[in-house]
């Protein structure tokens, strides 16, 4: 199965030399997307081994009795973290980087530049993985993480921006896939939430605190809490599936006019992520 299974009317910019399917393999950077791929099996048992216990503490509460970094509400958010952007955040990196090579028909515009997201990622998750536990946190569902991790997220999540969209930029034909579209709502989408959410003053490399205050703060917190993880789990899973469904059913996509919702999804990306309080008039 060749990748026009998925785009057979895409046309070349003038002037490119096509490529054809069987050169590609080879052609692309596939050694990132192997990297996060097994990254994703290796968190997902992670997060998930972590949910079994606290599961289990709910149970038989003395699991764990007596010692801090075993307690259900350190284990809690790191149990989330992992599962959500750990297990779920390396998947979205290993398909995005996948498909916008295949759909786009040209590399990636920087291995090193795609090793240091996939090294920095990592770097996140395991600071993660100390810290929560230790019970340095700035109390924010989804947004656990101290400032100077946050930081690095940031440095990161710009950095996979810059290789996601210069690929788009460089790539070998008209047409834009519907699956980046998707993918890259959800990557400008959680930039702008995490940044502004996490604006703090710091109290030292292990406390901070947040620049709004009372139900600013809480308004904030959950503007981003609900939009972070609906566009994590939502616009970048569709962003999948509409690759990888009909890339398996050897199929094009029944009805070609619906690709545009990708592109809709921009508009949604910026009206779902209007500040307002949670239950005001729509």
């Amino acid at each position: 199965m060749t990748d026009s299974t998925i785009a057979p009317a895409v046309a070349p910019l003038p002037g490119s030399i096509p490529i054809t399917a069987d050169a590609r393999y080879g052609y692309y950077n596939d050694k990132i997307v192997r990297q996060f791929a097994v990254t994703t099996i290796l968190w997902g048992i992670v997060g998930m081994a972590v949910g079994v216990l606290i599961a289990a503490q709910l149970y038989w509460p003395t699991i764990g009795e007596g010692i801090p970094w075993l307690s259900y509400g350190r284990l809690r958010p790191l149990h989330t973290n992992a599962v959500i952007f750990a297990f779920g955040g390396s998947a979205l990196f290993a398909t995005s980087l996948h498909v916008v090579q295949r759909t786009c028909h040209v590399r990636l515009i920087s291995d090193r530049l795609a090793s240091f997201v996939f090294w920095g990622w990592q770097a996140v998750i395991v600071s993660a993985a100390i810290t929560l536990p230790m019970g340095l946190t700035q109390g924010k569902e989804y947004a656990e993480l101290e400032w100077p991790i946050d930081i690095l997220i940031a440095v990161v999540w710009v950095s996979y921006a810059v290789l996601f969209f210069g690929t788009i930029a460089k790539r070998r034909v008209n047409h834009i896939y519907v699956a980046n579209w998707f993918y890259g709502g959800y990557i400008l989408a959680i930039a702008l939430l995490h940044i502004v959410n996490n604006i703090v003053m710091p109290a030292g490399l292990d406390k901070s605190y947040s620049v709004y205050s009372g139900a600013v703060d809480a308004m904030a917190q959950w503007w981003y809490g609900h939009n972070a993880v609906g566009f994590l789990l939502t616009a970048g899973f569709l962003g999948m599936m509409y690759y990888f469904v009909p890339k398996q059913a050897a199929r094009t996509i029944c009805n070609t006019p619906r690709c545009r919702t990708g592109r809709s999804r921009w508009a949604w990306c910026s009206r779902s992520s209007c500040w307002r309080p949670r239950g005001a008039a729509r």
